[in-house]
């Protein structure tokens, strides 16, 4: 089984347009959105939801009013401001808690208790182009590389069982820790980028991750006809770092027509946009050791 996650270093760059025209030309493969911060493939393949479960990761304080004697050690102990008193009782604010658990501790009534923090929902769904794991988290909610580490063993399951041979990985932006989770045992990741300052110094340490974890890069630019002078310093840059060259993307305004309707981009089989984007696939096939399935 090969696994492949694309990457980017700034959200925009293209990477969910681009995963889902891949899952679109791929052949054998299971599905999975890492971007559980923000998550957004699901706009493109409409999932129907098969299994639905709640993520629960870490604990959240609580306070029992019935038993809580408004004593105050809870506030005058928690060093992140969580436990605030509103009309003489005392409540936490979820969104400060860290759940350390010193409340607990300290309080003289057992009032405060830790309990089981909810923090998202997973699923595992069908799509027109193969079943696919997602997730949800809630706003404010951690523990995103948790989840992305679940759902990353949930699609290898799902790949195992269903005889899949590629695990097709949408991946979250930057390079915090639900990118270093998403790069955990992957064939290939797929570094999408742009012709511009910040395109060039978020790929440079988007690299520099993937090297650190010895996986292998293949980067793609898109909307190069932009700034051609910088995208020639941007191959350059990977070839020095020993990246594989995926391919160059022109600007073309059928990228937000086919996401205005939820198609991705190679469901448009008469678009030049599509065909480059089909060579780029191969390309990455190649490079990731997955059996070639397109025609070009």
């Amino acid at each position: 089984m090969r696994e492949i996650v694309v990457i980017s270093g700034k959200g925009g760059a293209g990477k969910t347009s681009l995963t889902g025209a891949f899952a679109h030309l791929a052949g054998s493969k299971v599905l999975c959105d890492l971007d559980v911060d923000a998550p957004d493939l699901h706009l493109l393949l409409a999932p129907q939801i098969l299994r639905r479960e709640d993520f629960i990761s870490g604990f959240e304080a609580l306070i029992d009013q019935d038993a809580c004697t408004a004593c105050g050690v809870c506030a005058d102990m928690c060093r992140f401001d969580a436990v605030v008193e509103r009309h003489g009782a005392f409540a936490v604010d979820p969104l400060r808690c860290e759940g350390c658990g010193v409340c607990e501790a300290f309080c003289p009534t057992g009032a405060a208790r830790m309990a089981p923090r909810h923090c998202g929902e997973w699923y595992v769904s069908r799509t027109r182009f193969g079943t696919m794991a997602h997730a949800r988290l809630f706003p404010g909610s951690e523990n995103s590389g948790r989840l992305v580490s679940l759902l990353k063993q949930k699609a290898r399951e799902l790949a195992k069982e269903e005889g899949k041979e590629l695990v097709l990985c949408d991946g979250a932006p930057g390079i915090g820790c639900p990118v270093i989770s998403s790069l955990s045992g992957v064939s290939l990741a797929v570094a999408v980028t742009e012709p511009t300052p910040s395109g060039i110094h978020d790929l440079e340490r988007v690299c520099g991750l993937c090297d650190h974890f010895r996986v292998p890069v293949a980067v793609i630019v898109n909307k190069w006809d932009l700034n051609p002078e910088m995208t020639m310093t941007i191959e350059t840059m990977s070839r020095e770092r020993g990246c594989s060259l995926a391919g160059r993307l022109l600007y073309d305004r059928i990228v937000t027509e086919t996401m205005a309707v939820g198609q991705a981009v190679t469901e448009r089989p008469d678009s030049p946009f599509a065909g480059d984007v089909r060579r780029i696939w191969a390309r990455i096939e190649e490079f990731a050791g997955v059996s070639r399935r397109v025609s070009l």
